[in-house]
């Protein structure tokens, strides 16, 4: 049953928007596993369940936007009235979901320095007898170059001897390493809370922008899919 000419516009509008849908959610995706990957290691000194459930969320959007993406594609070609609504409310539940990604990757960085403080300070102590918590600090040291909370003494002032992440490099005498402390020369002088903190922040910036900037796009495509299906009952009432 053909459409008017008006509306067969908005059919292969729709189309288009869905090609350009598919793109956006290419692009969650892509940002949903860069965070995954950079947040991963850091996870355990984060207070909440956001920095290891946004990341997550958007893989999934991203894969869920495939699908309607194709969905929406079927329902306008083959001027489906049920896969059109329903390509609708998935848009809507798309746009539900960034919506709220977006707003809590910008909130969760409010008070993120005291709760990172808190976790880093409380996790240092434990470090001897937690091998969860040694392994977390010494992949934050060795990746980020840095040493203790706010800097090397952190360790001493918790009678605790410097840990070998510490140091850049250890020489090797008759066999053994030598041991990582406050005056070898390759130690790490900065604290891993301001190089957290910036890393934290840029991947709340970058989910938060990502999840606002896009979240807006499905209701275009609402908008689109809610004419284009009142056409198509419409066509069917006439007859």
């Amino acid at each position: 049953m053909a459409l008017g000419m008006g509306m067969s516009c908005v059919k292969y509008l729709l189309i288009a928007f869905n090609l350009l849908f598919a793109i956006t959610g290419l692009i969650i995706f892509i940002v949903g596993i860069k965070a995954e990957m950079r947040l991963s290691p850091y996870i355990d000194f984060t207070d909440g369940h956001f920095w290891s459930s946004a990341p997550v969320v958007q893989i999934i959007v991203g894969v869920v936007i495939f699908i309607v993406a194709f969905l929406g594609c079927c329902g306008a070609f083959n001027e489906n009235h049920c896969m059109i609504i329903t390509f609708a409310v998935l848009l809507l539940a798309t746009f539900i979901a960034e919506l709220a990604v977006g707003i809590a990757g910008y909130a969760n960085h409010a008070n993120l320095e005291t709760s990172i403080v808190r976790h880093l300070n409380e996790s240092l102590k434990e470090y001897p007898t937690n091998k969860d918590v040694q392994r977390s600090w010494d992949i934050m040291q060795t990746d980020l170059f840095c040493c203790g909370v706010f800097g090397p003494k952190d360790w001493s002032n918790n009678t605790l001897p410097v840990p070998d992440s510490c140091c850049s490099a250890r020489e090797v005498t008759n066999g053994a390493a030598a041991a990582c402390n406050l005056d070898s020369s390759d130690i790490h002088t900065d604290g891993c809370l301001p190089k957290m903190l910036d890393i934290l922040k840029d991947n709340a910036y970058l989910i938060g922008g990502v999840g606002l900037g896009i979240a807006f796009v499905p209701l275009l495509g609402v908008i689109f899919a809610c004419c284009l299906a009142r056409s198509i009952r419409s066509q069917y009432e006439t007859v």
